[in-house]
């Protein structure tokens, strides 16, 4: 029997060229009848996988999730809670470089997603661990999220355009520079990202020694964690 011309659909197929799709173009690129036509098949096909574009764009952003590195928060691992969360954070934000334009979907959260689910689960559960009240290893959970997406959702550097004539310094006394940044756009950013981290990281630290660290009473109202 001859093979098929093209490969069969699949959702693992079909979340890839979507994904390819709205990292070469952003989200407003990705429709049904847009990601039909790259996989080369009829628009109605693809409800056999999904129901709607949103499921299609949840699996995109699922799949970037799963790129972030867990494996510092396994009970065997040996790294303080400390370490585990500044080497989690640089895996998410290195995922999502990788993948700036899903950015927005990952930033309202896992919803019902799988990896983004296990990511939330993972950070909790280490928090727990180390002795934080439950409750504030939520919070801790969703200011990590808000900080690591936030810092993907934009580059400071290119906020400011490179013509020098741009920033006049009767207006601007302290902008005399600020043409240079896009230039070095990647070494500003990720200077930026690695001192709001360990600002965090430092407040962090002392709030949990302040509080006894493990010694804490695991009294908290049990929250859920709202990582994602």
């Amino acid at each position: 029997m001859a093979r098929p011309r093209k490969p069969l659909l699949s959702r693992e197929r079909i979340v890839e060229t979507a994904g390819a799709l709205v990292d070469a173009e952003g989200l407003g690129a990705l429709s049904t009848r847009r990601l039909a036509g790259e996989l080369g098949v009829s628009g109605p096909s693809l409800y056999n996988h999904f129901r709607t574009k949103d499921e299609i764009l949840d699996a995109v952003a699922d799949a970037v999730s799963a790129k972030i590195d867990l494996s510092m928060f396994a009970e065997s691992d040996g790294r303080d809670w400390l370490t585990a969360l500044h080497d989690w954070a640089v895996s998410y934000r290195a995922a999502l470089a990788d993948h700036p334009h899903i950015v927005p979907v990952l930033a309202q959260g896992p919803g019902r997603r799988p990896a983004g689910l296990r990511v939330a689960d993972a950070v909790f559960g280490a928090m727990v661990r180390a002795g934080w009240p439950p409750a504030q290893a939520t919070s801790i959970g969703a200011l990590m999220r808000y900080f690591i997406t936030g810092s993907a959702l934009g580059s400071f550097a290119r906020g400011f355009v490179d013509d020098e004539t741009a920033y006049d310094p009767a207006d601007y006394p302290h902008l005399g520079q600020a043409h240079l940044l896009a230039e070095h756009r990647q070494k500003v950013d990720e200077g930026a990202f690695d001192t709001g981290l360990r600002a965090l990281l430092d407040g962090l630290r002392l709030q949990y020694e302040a509080r006894g660290g493990a010694s804490w009473a695991s009294s908290g109202d049990g929250s859920a964690a709202a990582e994602a």
